[in-house]
């Protein structure tokens, strides 16, 4: 079974503990970063349109520090992880970069980046709602700390009867 655990800043050690608990150990493991093109592309941008061009384009020194960030993030991960995994960057849209690379995947472990201080549908951001409703192989949705309790539900709209 391949399985593909996609890495975000400050959620990523649950995807990987979630792994080392649901999974079994002869599975393929693919620890995966995306990064969004977004930062790097404004700075560019802002480089090229409205500071001129002299100098050096700051949207490369960007790139670069997202690399370095990308490489330490994915090295925390698979020491923590403790078995053999490959690592995969990507970068682009990032939503569609997880989808992309989850086909062919036995399942896509991913965690909630919404607010997570109740249950409910806000739990995910957008992100992440992609990927779930997306996602071409079954996914595991894992809470970053513990969940919050069951009377954090939101109640129904009013016109809801039961």
């Amino acid at each position: 079974m391949r399985v593909i655990v996609w890495l975000v800043e400050g959620t990523w050690p649950a995807c990987v503990d979630a792994v080392r608990a649901h999974t079994p150990d002869d599975a393929e493991v693919v620890l995966l970063h995306v990064s969004g093109p977004d930062v790097p592309a404004v700075a560019h941008g802002a480089f090229a349109g409205l500071l001129g061009r002299r100098g050096q384009d700051p949207g490369d020194r960007l790139e670069a520090l997202g690399g370095t960030s990308a490489a330490a993030l994915l090295d925390a991960a698979a020491e923590r992880l403790g078995r053999p995994c490959v690592r995969e960057e990507r970068s682009g849209r990032v939503e569609r970069e997880v989808v992309a690379a989850a086909e062919g995947a036995g399942l896509l472990v991913l965690a909630r980046d919404g607010d997570r201080s109740r249950l409910g549908p806000k739990s995910l951001g957008p992100a992440v709602r992609f990927a779930v409703d997306h996602a071409p192989c079954p996914v595991l949705l894992v809470w970053p700390e513990p969940a919050p309790r069951l009377d954090t539900i939101p109640p129904p709209p009013p016109h809801h009867h039961p």
